[in-house]
C-alpha cells in the first residue's frame, strides 16, 4: 500500500495515499480497533448538511471568500451523493465528544477541496471547521440525522401500515367475533374495531413522535466548546440554523442555551421515549396477529396471513408467523437501545456530554430498524391478512361470555350460574338458563341477540 506523510499537531502520520483523510483520522483509526460499528451513514450525511451549512453561514459574515467556500460545498455535495463513502473509516467506540468524527469530515473536504481547487488553500481547522467546535457540531449533526431520518423514514413508514388498517377496517365491516381479555373469552366484538385499536396505537405513536422533533430541531451550532460561542461571529447560530433548514427542506432553529445543548441530550431520550412506545405497540399487534392467525387447526385460527416461506426444516408444510418475529425482536431491540440512549445521556459531566456516539448509534439504529420492519410487516403480512368468518362465528357462538347480555334481566348472579352450568355440563347457554328456569325458550331468544353487543 502506498502513504503519504500528513501531519497534526502530534506530528507525522503516515496515511493510505489513496484517501482523503487525514492525520486526526488515521490516529483514530489505528488507536480504536474496536467492534465493527462504524460511525453511521446518517451522521455522516448531516455532517455533509452541517459542514456546508456552517459554510454558507462563514460566508454571507464574510469570514469566509467565495472561492474556499464553493470547493466546500462542492465536496458535501459529493459526501451526499454517497461518492465518498469509503473515506470516513471511523468507529463508534472513540472519543465520547465524536471529535475524530468531526475531523474526519473536516480532512476529507479539505483534502478533497484542494484537489479540487488544484492548490492547497483549505485548512481542516481554519476553514472547514471554521466558528465551531466538535463539542457543538457533533450534537447538532446528531439532531439533524435524528429529524431527517424521522421525517424521511419512519413517519411514511407508520402512515402506510396505517393506511393498510384503515383499508382493513372497511373490508371486515360487520364482521362479529369474541373480544378477550386476560387471554380469555370476553364479550363480542367487531373485527373492524379490533383493527382499529392498531390504526389508532400507529397515529397516536406517530402524533406523540411528530411532537417531540419539535425538541429535537433545536441546533447547538454557534455554542463551539464550552457553550459561549468563542470564535463564533455574532448571528452565526442563526445564519447556520436558517442555511441548515434551507438545505434540508426541514425546519431547524437555534438552541436558545448553548450551555445545555452540549451537555444534555434529554430531547433524544424524549424523542426514543416516543419510538419505545412504538415499539411497545408494534410488539403488540405483532402478537395480536400471530394469535389470531395460530394454528391452522390447533389454534385460533380466525385470521390467516400470507404464507411467505416454508417455516420448518423439519415438518413438511409447516408455516410459520415469521414478520410478525421480525416485528417482536426489533422492538425488543429498540427497548434496549432505549436504556442505552437514557444512560449515555445521564452521563453529562461539566460542559458537556462524552457518551454522543453511542447515544446516536442507538438511536439511529432504532429509527432504521422500526422503518425497515415496518415497512416489511405492512407488505408481507398485514396487507395479506384476511378474516376466517366461519371460525369467528363459530368460536363467538361457543363464548360463555355471550352470557353478559342476560345481566339486565336475571341479574349477574344469576346469569354467572348459567355460564357455570354450560361450561360444567358442555350444554349451550340457552339450554342451561331454560333449565335453570331463569328465561323460557322464546324470551331467551328474543334477548340473546350477539350482534347487538357490540
Amino acid at each position: 500500500m502506498d502513504f503519504r506523510i500528513e501531519h497534526d499537531s502530534m506530528g507525522e502520520i503516515k496515511v493510505p495515499s489513496d484517501k482523503y483523510w487525514g492525520a486526526q483520522t488515521e490516529r483514530s483509526h489505528e488507536n480504536f480497533r474496536i467492534g465493527t460499528e462504524t460511525m453511521p451513514n446518517e451522521i455522516i450525511e448531516a455532517f455533509a448538511i452541517l459542514k456546508k451549512a456552517a459554510a454558507t453561514a462563514n460566508f454571507r459574515l464574510g469570514k469566509l471568500d467565495e472561492k474556499r467556500f464553493q470547493a466546500i460545498c462542492t465536496v458535501c455535495d459529493e459526501i451526499l451523493s454517497g461518492k465518498l463513502s469509503e473515506h470516513f473509516p471511523l468507529v463508534v467506540w472513540q472519543t465520547g465528544s465524536g471529535t475524530q468524527s468531526n475531523m474526519n469530515v473536516n480532512e476529507v473536504i479539505a483534502n478533497r477541496g484542494n484537489e479540487i481547487l488544484g492548490e492547497k488553500l483549505l485548512h481542516p481547522n481554519d476553514h472547514i471547521n471554521m466558528s465551531q467546535s466538535s463539542n457543538d457540531t457533533f450534537p447538532s449533526a446528531m439532531h439533524i440525522a435524528a429529524v431527517m431520518q424521522i421525517r424521511r423514514r419512519l413517519l411514511p413508514a407508520i402512515a402506510l401500515l396505517s393506511e393498510t388498517f384503515e383499508r382493513l377496517m372497511k373490508e371486515n365491516e360487520g364482521i362479529i367475533k369474541t373480544g378477550r381479555t386476560h387471554l380469555q373469552d370476553a364479550t363480542p366484538i367487531t373485527f373492524s374495531q379490533e383493527i382499529s385499536g392498531w390504526k389508532g396505537m400507529l397515529d397516536k405513536c406517530s402524533s406523540m413522535i411528530e411532537s417531540s422533533l419539535q425538541e429535537l430541531s433545536e441546533l447547538a451550532l454557534g455554542g463551539t466548546a464550552v457553550g459561549t460561542g468563542l470564535n463564533a461571529p455574532p448571528r452565526f447560530a442563526e445564519e447556520a440554523a436558517n442555511a441548515v433548514s434551507e438545505l434540508t427542506g426541514m425546519k431547524f432553529r437555534t438552541a436558545e442555551n448553548k450551555f445545555h445543548s452540549l451537555t444534555a441530550k434529554d430531547e433524544l431520550v424524549y424523542t426514543h421515549g416516543a419510538l419505545k412506545a412504538l415499539a411497545a405497540d408494534l410488539m403488540k399487534i405483532a402478537n395480536d396477529i400471530r394469535w389470531l392467525a395460530s394454528g391452522p387447526r390447533c389454534g385460533l385460527s380466525e385470521i390467516t396471513i400470507p404464507a411467505n416461506e416454508p417455516g420448518s426444516s423439519i415438518m413438511p408444510g409447516k408455516v410459520n408467523p415469521t414478520q410478525c418475529e421480525a416485528v417482536t425482536m426489533v422492538a425488543v431491540q429498540v427497548m434496549a437501545n432505549d436504556t442505552a440512549v437514557g444512560m449515555a445521556a445521564s452521563q453529562g459531566n461539566f460542559e458537556l456530554n462524552v457518551f454522543m456516539p453511542v447515544c446516536i448509534y442507538n438511536f439511529l439504529q432504532s429509527v432504521r430498524l422500526l422503518s425497515d420492519v415496518i415497512i416489511s410487516f405492512n407488505n408481507n403480512c398485514v396487507s395479506g391478512i384476511k378474516a376466517n368468518k366461519k371460525k369467528m362465528d363459530e368460536n363467538l357462538h361457543r363464548s360463555l361470555m355471550l352470557v353478559t347480555c342476560l345481566n339486565p334481566y336475571i341479574g349477574y348472579e344469576n346469569a354467572a350460574k348459567t355460564s357455570q352450568k354450560a361450561f360444567r355440563e358442555n350444554i349451550s347457554l340457552k339450554e342451561a338458563c331454560v333449565s335453570l328456569g331463569y328465561l323460557s325458550s322464546e324470551r331467551f331468544d328474543e334477548i340473546f341477540k350477539p350482534e347487538k353487543m357490540v
